[in-house]
């Protein structure tokens, strides 16, 4: 494992490399998808990328959790958390990568 993070501006590079846009349009390209990614989960829970995976937003309830340092217990209120599924497609894909190392 590299440590490595991708972010925003690897992303807006990488599009300006391999597709050739300017910069700037590369920049506004990635923040359109992922702002489209965002709203589609707000309103329909759930974003399918066929050959990648699947993000879906779930509801988690309230529960009680503990302070580590005091050993308090907390109320942790109920909220909602997107989760990501690989496609089997993308997972044949880590998997075959990692065999070749």
């Amino acid at each position: 494992m590299t440590g490595r993070t991708l972010t925003r501006v690897d992303l807006c590079e990488a599009v300006y490399r391999n597709i050739g846009l300017s910069r700037s349009d590369s920049a506004m390209l990635v923040e359109a998808v992922l702002e489209e990614l965002a709203e589609a989960l707000e309103t329909e829970g759930t974003v399918k990328i066929s050959s990648f995976g699947t993000f879906e937003l779930r509801t988690k309830g309230e529960r009680t959790g503990r302070n580590p340092r005091t050993g308090e217990e907390v109320a942790i209120p109920p909220r909602r958390v997107v989760a990501f599924r690989a496609s089997q497609v993308l997972k044949q894909r880590i998997n075959a990568s990692r065999a070749a190392e």
